[in-house]
């Protein structure tokens, strides 16, 4: 299940590449968000399946969608609209699991490990081989680069804040839950948005994958993993994301690597691997 999970989650990137030519990003959001629910809505009928108990849980279900959903996909939606490339933006959100191993570790009374300290400024060393000379030729803005920011830190914080207070349940009916809340938030924004969807067989196609391949499939392995396993070995299955996007960009979109990008991406790598040994030690 999580090489799967790696392997559908990569192609997130690239279909929000096929996609943002032809549709602003809240409102493309807004319908996989609509699509998403008509779709587990009628999986729960047939299955019937329990509904979470109690407002609490409600509550943290819709705060874990706002920051899993709306906030992380908003802001690599965004991001790639703004011309930052799929790989660029796949390796930033990548820098996760390092944010997720330093919280863990620096909560409380808890240090943090020098080693953790070492795979924070590899893996910064990183993204900045491969973020500064897209700076120079204007394919990373400020902009495109804080939005990609903001989906780093909700993805991050979703995760954290699902594993500690989101009760083991059904999937189908917590994502239901979830993914309202995430578009009672995006549709009122998307009205605010320039620019409508154009019905190209591209953006068919991503809307279609995004609905079936990555929220009723990759979300729903995500919300299942993190049920299951520790914070920090969940978010280590996203430094893979990062090369797996590249090779697909560059098969798809023509998105080329420089050696020196490479390094960089190797680079994070091996500075999140050092953080999250550092945390299981």
């Amino acid at each position: 299940m999580p090489w799967v999970f790696v392997g559908v989650w990569s192609t997130g990137f690239v279909v929000a590449r096929l996609a943002m030519p032809h549709a602003p990003p809240l409102g493309f959001l807004s319908w996989r968000y609509a699509f998403s629910l008509l779709a587990f809505g009628l999986w729960i009928a047939v299955a019937r399946v329990p509904w979470p108990r109690g407002r609490a849980q409600w509550g943290h279900l819709a705060v874990s969608g706002v920051l899993m959903h709306a906030g992380y996909l908003s802001g690599v939606w965004a991001a790639v609209k703004a011309g930052i490339p799929a790989g660029t933006v796949a390796l930033i959100v990548g820098l996760q699991p390092l944010l997720t191993a330093l919280w863990v570790s620096g909560r409380g009374q808890h240090r943090v490990a020098p080693l953790q300290w070492l795979g924070l400024g590899l893996g910064l060393a990183g993204l900045l081989l491969v973020v500064w000379p897209k700076l120079g030729r204007g394919e990373v803005t400020v902009f495109n680069l804080g939005l990609s920011g903001l989906a780093l830190l909700s993805i991050t914080v979703g995760t954290l804040y699902q594993k500690r207070h989101v009760l083991p349940g059904d999937v189908r009916t917590a994502s239901f839950i979830q993914l309202a809340a995430a578009l009672a938030l995006t549709a009122p924004l998307a009205w605010l948005e320039p620019g409508s969807l154009q019905w190209q067989p591209e953006l068919v196609v991503a809307l279609v994958w995004s609905v079936l391949g990555l929220t009723l499939g990759a979300s729903s392995l995500l919300f299942m993993l993190i049920q299951r396993g520790a914070a920090t070995r969940v978010t280590s299955l996203f430094y893979l994301v990062p090369p797996c996007t590249a090779v697909l960009a560059w098969l798809l979109f023509d998105e080329r690597m420089t050696p020196l990008a490479w390094a960089g991406m190797a680079l994070c790598a091996l500075g999140v691997g050092l953080a999250l040994r550092a945390d299981r030690a």
